[in-house]
């Protein structure tokens, strides 16, 4: 079964994660089209509640009856309906399957940039995905076509078959990379086709955006239409082993927001000697920026500092700096004679897995230095980015202002490879094991001469994804400020495993605390079926510690914190990281994403139902999405019915019923399918809850395993359940549970009766059982951290 990285994501058997958001478009109104052509009487759209269904529909894959894209007499019918009116002649469709097509257009004249209308939508509602800065994509809800931002990458309709049906039909558009020109989607119901190039005109681009619909929206991106059409095998889950990070699987710590620019040895060394001795080591290492020998010739000393000069910086040469290099006159220095001393102690004292550096996709902010005795074999030149009309529209950016201020040091396409195998092989020669690769979409600023913004990224990022092969040994690299479709989908996808999927992490702004988690979640939908989304780091003593701590334990993404040295709150970390630094990550991405409104008042905000039935999880979060002053607690419900799938991968011996465990309150029920807990949250709280399947074996056991109750990925800890009979010494049949897994703290099962007795790894142990809840606990000691091997005799 297919698996799409959503919010939640663990490892054996079904997930759920509810969510309560604000209403997205509160952070999206700076936004809007800066021209609307069409008068609001043109269009009919349901009203805005619920752009999904609710929990008590089912999503099932009983598919339409197959009806093709069709365009006849100026309309485009998409399984019967209407879905686009007044479309041009101009307009071209292409069918593909029995339900995708691409959509075009055509010109009479050349140009390098195209808008092209493709008609008039009516009886929608509508989920955008679009860039509010050049690097970064958030989501918006709509009710009418004025609702489609500008550079909308992803748009997802949910048509109804009438104004009274509850039958809807959900079509996605997906812009695509239509040879070496791009396209986008804004909003008053035009389609833009933007190609930043004069060098690169065109008449017409056929293959300008990838329509497929059917009964289950998350389908729609994840067919073998769009995985042929990106290039990518048939599912995710048959990316091999090999090509996944060590990273994700080991706790992290990232020196940015601990250090700023101003990381050092010392600094490096106290933040991993804390979070080792508070009980959760960091396994890798992330040392971001600050450690590259970089030139700033526009910051004047005695000069007052000026906020964004410093992204003018440009890289000096493809070694450290010297506060990680020592030079000739500091013999008795305490700094380390280079990189790979530094590394190689830290990697000894710490049992460190992985270290990572961070660099630009051109080196540093600024480029390189041009005309430099260590730069010149890779002939840097000054360029100036030119911005597209449409980004032009959208949010400012601090980094864009200082680079279009003072240019960039664009590295010879033509010498990118020798570049990046130079920095990466000097890199890899002082013990650092892979990268995190920064501003990637700069080059559609800059491709002016070099045959378009399409081109130069393949170029560049085939070069740099060659180097990372070459060089590094465990594809390692992270992909980060690339969510233009310009990079998602070209070659860096083919083979890179993990890319950031929102915007940074800002632990200084409270409005951005859950607004980050929102835009993962839907940024998901379309990145998640291409890579494991990074969701960044987050501190650990924080307000919204516990918030962020959950998303990344049900995220199925890699867990990395930025906590300054001794700021740390270990309650939290070691609910997330074993003894050993490893972490119970979600092996499967998600496949449901729901949207849920707050029955108290549509301005508390709405909510996100993510599900994976390879895991038994869910969690819920409740995000303040009122006017200053109001604390409304936010109600909603959980259920196993939210979890999609569910019933198709239990297998045989269930009883109908699962067991549910709310991490908050340590409370078990058992529901049956369609039952539900109600769930009330204060704003920025959060509940985890596992859902596990009841199941009766031998003499009327019903046993389900909830696993770690002490880690919020409780079932991350699970690897299987057996049964299996034994005869004792007297010669009585005994009937025996076997749990295995790993993780030290408290095991959970529900269990109808009462067992005989328990061992762990063959050793009896004391056991708990709560009559009323039907609680079996176990208390695993930490020697049993790597391994364990449960008995429970009936």
């Amino acid at each position: 079964m297919r698996r799409v990285t959503q919010l939640v994501h663990t490892t054996a058997a079904a997930a759920n994660v509810l969510s309560l958001l604000p209403n997205i478009s509160t952070f999206c109104t700076p936004f809007v089209p800066i021209s609307n052509n069409l008068s609001q009487d043109k269009f009919n759209f349901f009203s805005h509640t619920s752009l999904f269904l609710t929990r008590n529909q089912k999503w099932r894959q009983n598919m339409l009856l197959a009806t093709r894209p069709l365009l006849k007499d100026g309309n485009l019918s998409i399984n019967g309906k209407e879905v686009l009116k007044d479309v041009p002649e101009n307009i071209v469709v292409m069918p593909l399957t029995d339900t995708s097509a691409f959509v075009g257009a055509t010109s009479p004249h050349a140009s390098c940039r195209h808008v092209f209308k493709l008609g008039v939508i009516k009886d929608v509602r509508l989920l955008c995905l679009f860039r509010f800065k050049l690097w970064w994509m958030i989501p918006r809800t709509g009710s009418s076509a004025s609702d489609i931002p500008l550079e909308t990458q992803m748009l997802l309709l949910e048509a109804r078959q009438g104004p009274t049906s509850s039958q809807s039909t959900y079509i996605i558009f997906l812009p695509v990379l239509d040879g070496n020109f791009r396209s986008s989607l804004q909003g008053n119901s035009s389609d833009e086709l933007e190609f930043c190039d004069p060098a690169v005109v065109t008449l017409e681009s056929l293959k300008a955006a990838f329509v497929n619909y059917g009964d289950h929206p998350f389908d729609l991106d994840s067919g073998e239409a769009v995985w042929n059409l990106f290039g990518l095998p048939l599912s995710r889950d048959k990316l091999t082993l090999a090509k996944m990070p060590g990273i994700l699987d080991w706790f992290g710590w990232c020196t940015w927001d601990a250090f700023y620019s101003d990381v050092n040895p010392q600094g490096i060394k106290d933040g991993l000697m804390s979070l080792s001795q508070g009980g959760t080591p960091a396994r890798f290492l992330l040392i971001d920026d600050g450690w590259q020998d970089t030139i700033n010739e526009f910051l004047e000393q005695g000069e007052p500092f000026v906020d964004g000069l410093q992204l003018g910086s440009r890289l000096a040469s493809i070694k450290e700096n010297k506060k990680l290099r020592r030079i000739a006159n500091e013999a008795n220095s305490k700094t380390p004679s280079d990189l790979k001393e530094f590394i190689s102690d830290i990697r000894r004292t710490f049992d460190l897995k992985y270290v990572y550096v961070s660099h630009a996709l051109l080196g540093y902010w600024g480029g390189l230095v041009p005309n430099t005795v260590a730069t010149k074999n890779y002939d840097p030149k000054l360029r100036y980015p030119i911005l597209s009309p449409v980004y032009l529209a959208n949010m400012r950016d601090i980094s864009m202002d200082s680079m279009g201020k003072h240019g960039i040091g664009l590295v010879d396409p033509d010498k990118i490879s020798q570049f990046y195998d130079d920095l990466h092989g000097y890199l890899a020669s002082q013990d650092v094991d892979g990268v995190k690769v920064d501003a990637q979409n700069i080059l559609e600023t800059i491709s002016a001469g070099f045959g378009g913004r399409v081109s130069l990224t393949r170029q560049i990022q085939q070069a740099l994804e060659g180097s990372i092969a070459a060089n590094f040994s465990d594809n390692s690299i992270i992909c980060c400020m690339a969510q233009s479709t310009d990079s998602i989908t070209s070659n860096f996808l083919k083979q890179s495993a993990v890319s950031r999927a929102s915007h940074d992490f800002y632990p200084k702004e409270p409005a951005a605390w859950a607004r980050h988690i929102a835009a993962v979640a839907f940024n998901s939908i379309l990145l998640g079926e291409l890579v494991v989304p990074d969701w960044d780091m987050f501190y650990s003593l924080h307000d919204a510690a516990e918030f962020h701590a959950v998303a990344r334990a049900v995220g199925g993404c890699g867990v990395y914190v930025c906590d300054k040295p001794g700021r740390h709150d270990f309650k939290i970390l070691q609910r997330l990281v074993l003894p050993d630094g490893s972490v119970l990550r979600a092996k499967y991405p998600e496949d449901h994403l729901e949207i849920v409104y707050s029955p108290i008042r549509s301005l508390m905000g709405r909510g996100i139902v993510c599900s994976s039935p390879s895991e038994k999880l869910a969690s819920a979060f409740h995000k303040q999405g009122i006017p200053s002053g109001y604390w409304l607690r936010a109600l909603t419900t959980v259920s196993p019915a939210c979890v999609e799938y569910l019933e198709e991968v239990i297998g045989l011996l269930w009883t109908g019923e699962c067991a549910v465990f709310s991490f908050k309150t340590g409370g078990v029920s058992r529901l049956p399918m369609e039952g539900s807990l109600n769930v009330s949250l204060k704003p920025l709280e959060c509940d985890v809850f596992t859902v596990s399947p009841i199941k009766v074996y031998c003499e009327g056991i019903e046993f389900a395993a909830i696993r770690l109750m002490n880690m919020y990925n409780s079932g991350g800890a699970l690897e299987c359940v057996e049964d299996s009979t034994a005869t004792d010494s007297s010669g009585c049949s005994k009937y025996i549970m076997h749990v295995k897994g790993r993780g030290a703290g408290c095991f959970g099962a529900y269990s109808n009766c009462k067992p005989i007795s328990c061992s762990i790894n063959l050793k009896d142990e004391d056991f708990n059982f709560n009559d009323q809840l039907n609680l079996l606990t176990i208390t695993i000691p930490p020697r049993h951290n790597s391994s364990w091997d449960i008995a429970i005799c009936y």
